[in-house]
């Protein structure tokens, strides 16, 4: 029975870091890029994917929610992370120097 209650441990630890990356990188992405991309908003996933993390953190694994969130952060993985990464700059926020120009970097005619 002790190694059942490891195992359970081990995949809902797995759970919590699965569902918190995809938090963190919901999070980091630009609000413009899931417009783009044809997808929900950000706050959107943001909620979701918050509600997946702390259902996670309160819930044993075998309970209905946690599966329920699972299915939430796997779609987000699965289907709007690459839509929003396939996007010119990754869909992330881009912060270059007040000298760049459109082509690159200005360098001053050097």
């Amino acid at each position: 029975m002790q190694g059942f209650a490891g195992l359970m441990w081990l995949l809902s630890m797995a759970l919590i870091v699965f569902s918190g990356f995809a938090l963190i990188d919901a999070a980091v992405r630009r609000e413009d890029a899931y417009r783009a991309a044809d997808k929900k908003t950000k706050p959107f996933w943001l909620i979701i994917l918050g509600l997946a993390f702390v259902v996670n953190l309160l819930f044993p694994i075998l309970s209905f929610l946690p599966i329920i969130g699972l299915i939430a952060t796997i779609v987000y993985m699965v289907d709007v992370r690459p839509a929003i990464r396939a996007l010119p700059g990754g869909g992330r926020s881009q912060r270059g120097s007040s000298s760049d120009g459109p082509y690159g970097p200005w360098n001053g005619g050097r």
